[in-house]
């Protein structure tokens, strides 16, 4: 049975009968799981972005800048579980909605997820020092491997933003495939497909 997008006129993706959610994930869904999942990516980046600026711009002392949830839940982000569930989220995020990408969509995507996996590690490191109450190199608090070069907050503000400059890279070229390039025919990403349709 043919499913319509309602953004899209004309255009039909026909998923497959008794496809699993993992697949409806990266075929008829995408679209949408994509913009909730970039939804939390932004407001993530948002959060280390305001504290930079609380820090560099307000002068706030770097134990008092914590974001804008800091601010009602001070708690909250001085916990490294919630520093590493986000590490994970984003982890599965991007290894889940891979399959949805192709040709240099996918390259960029794929991009993005190796250096989150990094980050992943650099953030189970610090849950296990947390946990185990046993921190590395000597260090008074849980301390990265990169954490010894640079401070915590610079730090994952750079990883959350190497990491991503390639998703939106990756989903410039989904949703404006090269030329050349075959797009996800399955996904209703790509824009101008329904003009593609009409002209069938």
């Amino acid at each position: 049975m043919a499913v319509s997008h309602p953004s899209i006129p004309n255009l039909a993706t026909r998923p497959v009968a008794g496809s699993s959610f993992y697949e409806k994930l990266n075929t008829s869904w995408h679209e949408r799981a994509l913009q909730i999942f970039m939804f939390i990516v932004l407001a993530h980046w948002g959060e280390h972005l305001f504290q930079a600026y609380q820090i560099y711009v307000m002068h706030w002392p770097r134990p008092k800048a914590l974001g804008m949830v800091g601010l009602l839940y001070p708690w909250l982000v001085s916990s490294e579980s919630m520093h590493y569930g986000y590490a994970l989220v984003m982890l599965i995020g991007l290894w889940i909605f891979r399959k949805g990408f192709t040709g240099r969509s996918h390259t960029w995507w794929m991009v993005a997820f190796w250096i989150q996996f990094w980050h992943h590690i650099e953030h189970f490191l610090l849950i296990w020092q947390a946990t185990f109450h046993h921190n590395f190199w000597g260090k008074p608090v849980p301390c990265s491997v990169l954490q010894l070069i640079f401070p915590r907050v610079e730090l994952h503000l750079f990883y959350n933003s190497v990491v991503f400059i390639p998703m939106v890279v990756a989903m410039y070229y989904h949703m404006f495939p090269p030329e050349g390039e075959r797009g996800n025919p399955a996904c209703t990403c790509e824009w101008g497909r329904h003009e593609l349709a009409r002209a069938a």
